[in-house]
């Protein structure tokens, strides 16, 4: 297993990409984001949850919180972040 300190890297890494996505794009499809987690970092940052789809690691969703700061909302129906403003972060 990776020392603590490379794995916070990594995650923070990660969250940091996805925040970009949603700067860029204005919106981030958790099957992009999946995709790109799992060409780039392993399998170990992505999971299945009990509802049968892929997700996220638990720790990479908080530390993209950090950064939206409740500016961006789940959307469960479609698995996508979007801004809940007009303004982007």
């Amino acid at each position: 297993m990776e020392n603590s300190a490379v794995e916070e890297a990594k995650v923070t890494e990660i969250a940091e990409w996805m925040f970009a996505e949603m700067k860029n794009n204005g919106i981030l499809h958790q099957e992009e984001a999946v995709n790109h987690i799992r060409s780039h970092y392993g399998e170990s940052y992505v999971y299945v949850n009990d509802k049968g789809h892929t997700s996220i690691d638990k720790e990479v969703k908080k530390a993209f919180k950090k950064l939206h700061g409740g500016k961006a909302a789940w959307d469960r129906d479609a698995f996508y972040w979007g801004w809940t403003s007009a303004i982007k972060a």
